[in-house]
């Protein structure tokens, strides 16, 4: 049965029950969807739980599966679009085009020192040079780690260290709504405070801002390009199990971890996910509103529509310039058929006049995508309605790769139900169990989603260089069972759909963004007027959460008026931008004299985080001083 076929006469339901029972059948299917260069001799290996290696022996590589393997049938068909409303720059480049510049960027990577296993860190904007430079890590060998372009000087400087890369691949400077960013600087304090000092950094000149240069280690792109018009670098063939890059994701600690994800896995898994989940052809457009500092950027602008051999919209801008419906101009004159955003960018529309979403021809689309974060009934309807397009949501993490939970339609047209990101998706052995017996729930029960291994094909190996944290982390904290856990709460209705309820650890996810609570304290602490401080995640009908800061000052005459109260909060969230960026900054700082506490020494985060959603702070039994929690309520003005 060749890959495809299995979803035909196939209910998602029984798809994904085959997937469970048969997994090496069902993935040596899934396999035939993309190019081997040498077949696997094996489908899985997972004699040491947790960890799993996928397609053994098989060598395969990223960029021919994105580039490559469409020149013959689609040289001259565009793959990827550019669009920046901030420079007001649109580029369509071909295969034919997008093979010739990733070999130019691989070319220059290779002068400068990169081989293959070396890491090449990428802290750039949302332009073509940044893709090329993804795709020439991967046709090379090298292993790269996109770090976010709104990530600050500290956050950079921990990446760059826990990376240690050859490379730094970067731009002069981003924009965003219309102000320019400039990155350069950033990167020269992150040098200058991180261990690890990569030897090379790779920098191109948009024009947008002057920036100083370091002799013998920064070079200019453009001139290296010239030199590299002609070049031919082969791809590198990779056994599937190789790295092919690592990404940073936000913990309950303050160290960040690098999901390290795998080459042919990954490859297989995109294929397989553009086909059943997205519906993606080749020759058709895809249009992803996110970044490549995110893992929807690595999947889902760089390499699943590419290798699906469509097209894919990288887009530098914001929903609103130059106005409301510049992203449905895009689908209209780019016939744009699958997109992906987020539901924060669906809330910022909906304050717009209704009338932008009728005002193009969207004929084209079939499909809009909706992930990051819970996305609540009222917005899935307005924008379903308002686009006459169904709207389907989808959960999955940085950790995951690729969507858990979804509707298939690749394989039926099973329904969407507001509220709900959908069933569990084909590879995946969800279940929703009890948080302290580690039992499974039943029918409306609250439990934690966790995934039995092995996990699928696509889903990270390990965290970078700690295998013991990966496995502390995700598979460590259901009593008796080995289970990854996702840390987040849910429940399952009677038909097999899934509701997704809020954390279980202190991350938050701002507007997509998932940010650890710890590093923003930290990056509080280290302002010389604090003592003690606690962030907590605090619903926003925007944002789905914002950060929360309550700080206990060494010296409370600090905040002895409203005008110094606002100038210290003014410092205290300039510090968390420019030590974490503005992504991390708390939206209200609030001053109290003590934090509340258990008698053993615990804050009462959850307890905190109710009283900013006027909700029942719960059993305060153990709480040590409970005027401590008094000048929270009312610090937020809480009537709970």
């Amino acid at each position: 049965m060749a890959a495809g076929d299995t979803a035909k006469a196939s209910s998602l339901k029984d798809f994904h029950a085959r997937s469970i029972a048969d997994r090496e059948g069902f993935w040596a299917e899934q396999a035939a969807l993309i190019d081997w260069h040498q077949p696997f001799g094996r489908v899985l290996d997972d004699s040491r739980p947790p960890f799993a290696r996928w397609f053994l022996g098989g060598r395969t590589n990223l960029c021919h599966n994105a580039v490559d393997r469409h020149l013959a049938a689609q040289r001259d068909a565009p793959a990827l679009i550019h669009v920046s409303t901030e420079t007001d720059t649109e580029r369509v480049y071909t295969f034919g085009e997008l093979h010739r510049e990733v070999m130019r960027m691989a070319a220059v990577m290779r002068s400068l020192g990169v081989r293959r296993g070396d890491r090449v860190l990428i802290y750039m904007p949302m332009i073509p040079e940044a893709a090329f430079a993804m795709l020439a890590c991967a046709r090379i060998g090298a292993i790269h780690s996109v770090v976010f372009g709104g990530f600050a000087s500290h956050s950079l400087a921990s990446r760059i260290d826990d990376a240690s890369p050859v490379l730094v691949v970067s731009a002069d400077a981003g924009s965003r709504a219309g102000k320019v960013v400039p990155y350069k600087p950033l990167l020269d304090v992150a040098l200058e405070l991180a261990r690890s000092k990569p030897a090379s950094v790779l920098m191109v000149d948009r024009g947008l801002v002057p920036f100083d240069r370091k002799p013998g280690r920064d070079h200019d792109y453009a001139p290296l390009r010239e030199r590299h018009l002609d070049a031919d670098v082969p791809v590198e063939w990779l056994e599937s199990n190789e790295v092919s890059y690592t990404l940073y994701t936000s913990g309950t600690t303050g160290t960040p971890k690098g999901v390290q994800r795998d080459v042919g896995g990954y490859a297989v898994a995109l294929a397989a996910s553009m086909k059943y989940i997205f519906c993606g052809n080749a020759g058709e457009t895809y249009f992803s509103t996110s970044d490549i500092g995110w893992v929807v950027g690595h999947s889902y602008i760089v390499y699943g529509p590419l290798i699906a051999g469509m097209a894919t919209l990288m887009y530098e801008g914001t929903p609103l310039r130059p106005d409301p419906g510049i992203l449905w101009r895009l689908v209209e004159k780019y016939r744009v058929t699958v997109m992906f955003s987020a539901p924060t960018a669906i809330r910022v529309l909906k304050k717009q006049d209704p009338s932008w979403l009728t005002r193009y021809d969207l004929s084209s689309l079939r499909a809009l995508f909706l992930a990051g974060e819970p996305l609540d009934e009222p917005t899935a309807r307005w924008i379903g309605e308002g686009l006459g397009k169904p709207v389907i949501d989808n959960y999955w993490q940085t950790e995951t790769g690729w969507p858990i939970l979804s509707v298939a339609h690749g394989i039926e047209k099973t329904p969407t139900r507001l509220g709900s990101p959908g069933m569990p998706m084909y590879g995946y052995d969800l279940r929703l169990l009890h948080e302290q017996t580690g039992e499974e729930v039943g029918v409306n029960e609250k439990g934690v989603v966790a995934i039995v291994p092995p996990l699928p094909p696509g889903c990270m190996q390990t965290v970078w260089g700690n295998d013991e944290r990966f496995v502390q982390t995700y598979f460590s904290t259901v009593p008796g069972r080995l289970v990854y856990s996702t840390f987040d709460w849910g429940i399952r209705d009677p038909d097999g759909y899934f509701f997704i309820l809020g954390r279980t650890d202190d991350v938050i996810n701002v507007a997509g963004h998932r940010l650890g609570t710890r590093e923003i304290e930290e990056s509080l602490s280290s302002h010389p007027a604090v003592a003690e401080c606690a962030v907590v995640g605090v619903a926003d009908a925007l944002k789905g959460q914002v950060a929360t800061a309550f700080v206990v000052l060494k010296d409370p005459s600090q905040a002895a008026s409203d005008d110094a109260r606002l100038a210290l909060e003014g410092q205290l969230m300039a510090t968390v931008d420019q030590q974490l960026g503005a992504v991390a900054r708390p939206s209200r700082v609030h001053f109290v004299t003590l934090l509340p506490k258990t008698r053993s020494g615990k804050v009462l985060r959850r307890s905190i985080q109710a009283l900013c959603e006027a909700r029942d702070p719960g059993d305060l039994t153990t709480i040590e001083d409970p005027s401590a929690l008094e000048q929270v309520r009312q610090a937020v003005g809480a009537r709970v």
